[in-house]
């Protein structure tokens, strides 16, 4: 069964905040109308914050990133893939790595898309600690 893009979406969102939220971090989900930041990530006496967007993919492999690279925003990008798995795959970027990593579809709209083959390597794959650790 295809999941509707939201559910894709909220999925994501929640197995992010999970997993934030076990490594000590108060996570937050923001309105959907905070541009480009879907988590807020404090530590508990409030001396640090962390930004996240999250972008959940299901089937398709590669990122859309829309017809321009303005709303990269956050201080991370965690995407999660082969959410209809029992073992997602997290890979945690930088704005500035997804920028550099995006290619311009060339036929059609000529919209940015993150492929599979940029963002899934070892450097990006399940590391947590490019976030930081929440002071105890």
């Amino acid at each position: 069964m295809k999941l509707p893009n939201n559910i894709v979406g909220n999925t994501a969102l929640y197995y992010v905040c999970y997993k934030l939220s076990a490594r000590g971090w108060n996570v937050m989900p923001t309105t959907k109308n905070t541009a480009g930041i879907d988590a807020v990530c404090i530590n508990r006496d409030g001396s640090l914050k962390r930004t996240i967007q999250v972008k959940g993919l299901t089937l398709r492999p590669a990122v859309p990133l829309g017809l321009n690279l303005d709303k990269i925003m956050g201080d991370f990008w965690v995407i999660v893939n082969s959410l209809g798995s029992d073992q997602p795959r997290t890979y945690i970027l930088l704005p500035d790595e997804v920028r550099r990593l995006a290619v311009r579809n060339r036929s059609g709209k000529k919209a940015y898309w993150l492929p599979k083959r940029h963002y899934a390597m070892h450097e990006y794959e399940e590391q947590w600690q490019r976030i930081g650790e929440p002071l105890a």
